[in-house]
């Protein structure tokens, strides 16, 4: 579910980012990308005020915690106030609430009058690559020149462009996997960039990289690839689940979800049962009980009896065309599972007549089988 509302305001040279109602993991999400974007305004100091926080869980830390290492990377810092309640009881828990500074001398985020932050002047990829973009536009397309400026602009913004992916760190994919996306998404940047506009840079390609971004944990993020109808029916539930929860106190069924989100109930089971495609339990995984088992070793193994019991089928009937005496040789030695010398002392004759009846009984076999069943057990 992600029912988290957040709102940005600015008072001085710090940002305030106030966070209510419940942050999951993913509206932690949303949260991180915010603080980047104020980080990436040139302020100071992030605040992030969580006093009107119900619920915090600790998937959400380990995200904030990365929010932090970033804005320290950057030399600035972003600070949490106003935790109490179950949400300072779980930063205690984690060991992060001295790490995000709850503990320090709070400021009076709400102090200053709550206004939207006004749009920043910053440019993220500086004004150097916009001077080189417009002497790339008035290149004409069959100027050798072109190609080499063009990938000099790309070379240069791949440090801003990585540091984007790094906003969706820790999220289920490889950061090596999130750096080359965002470097697609700058490849298509700067050849979608029209400097005519008069539109920065940042203002075009930090949208489009994102996106890119965005498009890669939807198509591709999901172990097990499932329709984007499922997808975002699933995203629907998330909200609706949490809003029916409070309103009819007690845990909606999926009667109340179809209804709320107007769509049919099989559709509601379904999305459900995809829920868990994008980040399935690994094989090796211990499956609990005694002695920890993986799930992997509960998985049957091929069985190559089963893989002959078409042929053994395919026999039984043509049995009844042999020899009696050659008919109990074969059901002795095949189904008995008996030596040739054993069947020699049962039947009173040597082993060696017991091999040439033996082969004999298995080329008829072999003669009267349809073709394609010619396979046989040899002796």
């Amino acid at each position: 579910m992600d029912q988290a509302r957040i709102r940005v305001w600015r008072t001085g040279h710090t940002d305030v980012v106030r966070v209510s109602g419940t942050l999951d993991h993913a509206a932690s999400r949303r949260l991180r990308l915010v603080v980047s974007s104020r980080l990436d305004a040139g302020r100071g100091q992030v605040i992030v005020d969580v006093s009107r926080l119900r619920v915090l869980d600790t998937a959400s830390v380990d995200v904030l915690l990365g929010a932090a290492g970033e804005a320290e990377r950057r030399g600035r810092t972003m600070r949490l106030v106003g935790a109490s309640g179950p949400v300072l009881d779980v930063l205690a828990a984690t060991g992060a609430a001295a790490r995000l500074g709850v503990y320090d001398e709070p400021r009076a985020a709400g102090a200053a009058e709550e206004a939207p932050a006004p749009r920043a002047g910053h440019s993220l990829f500086g004004p150097e690559l916009n001077r080189m973009l417009l002497d790339l536009s008035r290149l004409p397309s069959s100027d050798p020149r072109r190609r080499a400026l063009q990938q000099e602009v790309v070379e240069r913004a791949l440090p801003h462009a990585r540091r984007l992916a790094h906003r969706f760190v820790g999220l289920g994919e490889p950061i090596e996997d999130l750096e080359q996306v965002a470097a697609l998404g700058l490849i298509k940047a700067v050849r979608g960039y029209d400097p005519q506009i008069g539109t920065d840079f940042s203002a075009y390609a930090a949208p489009t990289i994102i996106g890119e971004l965005k498009r890669h944990f939807r198509d591709k993020g999901w172990a097990v690839r499932v329709p984007r109808r499922a997808q975002d029916v699933q995203l629907q539930i998330g909200r609706a689940h949490a809003h029916l929860a409070q309103r009819l106190a007690r845990t909606p069924t999926v009667a109340d979800l179809a209804a709320h989100l107007q769509v049919a109930e099989d559709e509601i089971t379904a999305t459900l049962a995809v829920a868990s495609a994008y980040r399935p339990l690994s094989l090796f995984a211990p499956s609990g009980g005694e002695g920890e088992v993986a799930l992997v070793d509960r998985l049957g193994e091929p069985d190559p009896d089963l893989e002959l019991a078409d042929i053994r089928e395919s026999i039984e009937p043509l049995l009844h065309h042999l020899r009696p005496r050659d008919r109990k040789i074969v059901i002795l030695r095949f189904f008995g599972n008996m030596t040739q010398q054993q069947i020699g002392t049962e039947l009173g004759i040597s082993q060696m007549h017991v091999s040439r009846l033996l082969r004999g009984a298995l080329q008829e076999l072999r003669r009267r089988l349809p073709v394609g069943d010619s396979r046989s057990a040899s002796a």
